[in-house]
């Protein structure tokens, strides 16, 4: 189901209206947003209206801090957030076009322009840290006041925790970026993903027993470096996989690629999309004093990815 793109203060169509609002970035669509989707969804179902969730593009703090360098990696690309959302339950997503006069519109304009006038909600459903409007002075208690004078239904839904944790997206990408992409599956209710396009590469691989494919245009956050057990999956089928992370020690490359060696298949993957499913670190990157001694690492690698995959529901 396709996306929404409209201007900040444009208006989207009327089957958007009428029902449900959820507003936030949604990044990674964690076990936190579900919750909250699924909150939304019971209040959409009361009203017998849509249930629909508003995002941004770019990311607010993009345009506020443009001096902070890099916009760091998402968890989720905007399709793949439409698409997770779809099937969590959202029946429209809207994908506002940020611009500094959304973002300079104080919290009760911001209720009254965008949440009412444009988006007619009939119920806003939002997470217990919900920040709004100019310099996030809004809040969810201004936000219930603003909703109860304007006959509007108003839900805080309260903290997802694990292991004593909210979940959050902050959290998601600590557990990512330590490599424990175990934690992170928790966290998200499904493997954390990569997709990205096979280019080529040195051709090492190939020569030692262990072809990968070579991924390029990643966009989203990347693990810890390292050699993990991954699920493969290309033109609709999937592979137990072995990937690393990082730089080739042994062979004097320090170049950052992500190479993927796909168990069990053959054939070419030259300019074909894969997907990457995590689901555990199995070592670090190192260099080996051999070709050799790293053939016999490998070996242990595709062994332990085996085993770990097997183990795992996908």
């Amino acid at each position: 189901m396709p996306s929404i793109p409209l201007e900040w203060d444009g208006y989207p169509p009327a089957a958007c209206t009428g029902g449900a609002v959820s507003v936030g970035n949604f990044d990674g669509v964690h076990r936190g947003h579900l919750a909250l989707i699924a909150a939304a969804r019971r209040q959409a179902d009361r009203l017998g209206g849509p249930l629909v969730a508003v995002t941004f593009d770019p990311p607010p703090f993009q345009i506020l801090h443009p001096d902070r360098g890099s916009p760091r990696w998402p968890l989720t690309t905007l399709p793949q957030r439409a698409d997770l959302l779809h099937e969590a339950g959202v029946d429209h997503v809207v994908i506002l076009r940020t611009a500094p006069a959304l973002l300079a519109l104080s919290p009760e304009a911001f209720f009254e322009d965008v949440l009412v006038r444009q988006l007619g909600a009939k119920a806003i459903v939002e997470g217990y840290d919900f920040r709004f409007g100019r310099g996030r002075e809004g809040t969810n208690a201004l936000l219930r006041e603003f909703s109860a004078k304007a006959d509007i239904a108003f839900e805080e839904v309260p903290p997802f925790a694990i292991a004593c944790e909210a979940v959050s997206s902050s959290l998601v990408r600590k557990s990512i970026e330590a490599g424990d992409v175990r934690f992170a599956r928790e966290l998200l209710g499904r493997s954390y993903t990569i997709t990205g396009q096979v280019v080529e590469g040195a051709k090492r691989g190939r020569t030692i027993g262990f072809p990968t494919a070579n991924l390029g245009d990643v966009a989203t956050l990347l693990p810890l470096e390292g050699v993990y057990a991954v699920r493969a999956s290309v033109e609709g089928r999937a592979f137990p996989a072995a990937a690393n992370i990082g730089p080739n020690p042994t062979f004097g490359d320090q170049a950052r690629k992500i190479e993927i060696h796909l168990l069990d298949f053959t054939g070419d993957l030259y300019g074909k999309r894969v997907q990457a499913a995590f689901a555990m670190r199995l070592r670090e990157t190192r260099p080996f004093a051999s070709v050799p001694a790293l053939v016999e690492q490998l070996q242990h690698d595709v062994a332990d990815a085996r085993r770990v995959l097997e183990n795992e529901v996908a």
